[in-house]
């Protein structure tokens, strides 16, 4: 039985940090070309997921925002319906105030 020196561990260790890194770099990478292109900013997007809330567990009723206008979904499995189109978006520095009746 052959023990195994500590130059043998170290360079065990090292390789395997190098490959867990190139790993790493070679996803990030990925994550930023996966739609064909770089991907654009936040702030110039023109499309933005608002709110979904789940239904049932098939179906999910969601907020889209385009521009200024917002649109109301269901997502099934296998349908999209749009319940309600062309809202108007409030504006982002705009806050619900909920007023509750106290006893």
């Amino acid at each position: 039985m052959e023990i195994i020196d500590t130059s043998q561990i170290m360079k065990f260790a090292f390789a395997l940090i190098f490959v867990l890194s190139l790993m790493g770099l070679l996803a990030l990478v990925m994550k930023r070309f996966a739609h064909g292109g770089a991907i654009m900013p936040l702030s110039k997007r023109r499309l933005k997921l608002v709110e979904v809330l789940p239904i049932d567990a098939r179906r999910k009723v969601a907020i889209v925002r385009c521009d200024d206008r917002e649109h109301l979904l269901i997502l099934g499995t296998n349908s999209e319906t749009v319940i309600e189109s062309g809202i108007k978006a409030p504006q982002d520095g705009a806050q619900i105030i909920k007023i509750e009746k106290s006893a």
